[in-house]
């Protein structure tokens, strides 16, 4: 008995090295297979023109009761609201492989939606107003393959997203400073924004920064299509800044190989050039900050609906060689980091904190630049 014990137990341990083995060699293949859809592209119509009056459209904006993007940390103090309004976009948090654009109304993504909107959303709501809309994103599968239905569900989600900023401009004042921010999709979606709605517009002069969070930014091919310079100091505004955390060692190479695989806003090719980084602790004003410039990490607790703001010391720096920033030993924030060490989801809460005072001080100076003549 106890012979056929331990050969159990053997075969167990064999079983579970065979298992992580096959992730380190298969884990692309695994991971497409776990979430490419399985079913042809469904062609979506356009959402009707007035979808964005309509306030179940909204995961946040003024008066929205429950509004997960007005979530204040333990740790965190009240701050007096602002002037400027926010246009927030959303990660992706369709998972499932059942459709090539997540349907608005799934019960599971729109939990996961409000868990994003917490984490990363809430560092923005010192504002006059935080807009978060739902939209038809494209399946968390399609951002792993190289198909033609990839980019019909892109266009798709930006269809939505281009209608609710149309709805976001009209229901804010006229002449209001707007702060742009977006996470992986939703920081994709948003550079084509800045490409074709804002870029050569009346819009472009009331941009305090846009937060292009959580995907690669092309200097070269991306901001200057958008219209758009990085950010290369704490209190400059009508320009952009761009992350992607890593703890160390860091593999940056699948994300790299992405990002140079794909044409620039302007449709040419990337190159080799790395992608922007601003370093969140510095706002862009120096590649390198030591723990001590940390104001303060979001780390959430492990049913993510709350969390604790903590000064955990948590370093940044701009790897000259990758363009990936880089938070030295990995920091325990939760079960969520990806393979590589990379911190993908906790690219806001690493440095919730700090970003909250970046909006801050880049808006004051944005309205002392446009304080009315005496």
């Amino acid at each position: 008995m106890a012979r056929k014990f331990l050969y159990f137990v053997a075969l167990l341990i064999v079983m579970v090295i065979a298992a992580l083995l096959a992730l380190r060699i298969w884990s692309a293949e695994l991971t497409r297979f776990a979430f490419v859809p399985r079913v042809p592209f469904e062609a979506l119509q356009p959402l009707p023109a007035n979808a964005y009056a309509d306030p179940a459209m909204w995961v946040s904006r003024p008066g929205k009761a429950g509004d997960p993007a007005q979530y204040l940390p333990d740790g965190a103090v009240p701050a007096p609201k602002g002037r400027a309004y926010v246009f927030f976009l959303h990660p992706t948090s369709y998972l499932a492989r059942d459709h090539w654009n997540g349907p608005i109304a799934d019960p599971d993504t729109r939990h996961r939606t409000d868990l994003f909107m917490r984490g990363m959303a809430s560092a923005f709501n010192g504002a006059a107003a935080l807009y978060a809309p739902y939209y038809r994103q494209a399946a968390f599968g399609s951002f792993l393959v190289n198909r033609p239905e990839t980019l019909r569900a892109r266009a798709v989600a930006y269809g939505d997203v281009r209608q609710a900023f149309a709805a976001f401009v009209a229901s804010v004042p006229a002449d209001a400073p707007i702060v742009l921010a977006g996470h992986s999709q939703g920081a994709l979606h948003l550079l084509h924004l800045l490409k074709d709605d804002i870029k050569g517009t009346p819009l472009a002069g009331r941009i305090v920064a846009a937060y292009i969070l959580g995907w690669p930014v092309s200097p070269a091919h991306d901001l200057p299509a958008a219209g758009l310079p990085a950010c290369t100091a704490p209190d400059q505004t009508g320009c952009a800044l761009s992350w992607m955390s890593f703890a160390e060692p860091a593999d940056v190479s699948s994300i790299r190989d992405a990002f140079r695989a794909e044409p620039g806003l302007d449709g040419k090719a990337k190159g080799t050039a790395p992608p922007l980084c601003t370093n969140p602790l510095t706002g862009g004003a120096a590649p390198n900050a030591p723990g001590t410039a940390n104001l303060g990490t979001l780390v959430p607790a492990r049913e993510l609906l709350s969390g604790q703001l903590t000064k955990l010391g948590i370093p940044a720096r701009c790897d000259p060689q990758s363009g990936f920033l880089l938070i030295g030993d990995p920091p325990d924030l939760g079960p969520y980091v990806l393979p590589g060490n990379n911190y993908h989801v906790y690219d806001v809460p690493l440095f919730w904190a700090n970003v909250r005072a970046d909006v801050a001080r880049r808006e004051a100076a944005w309205l002392a630049q446009h304080r009315p003549a005496k």
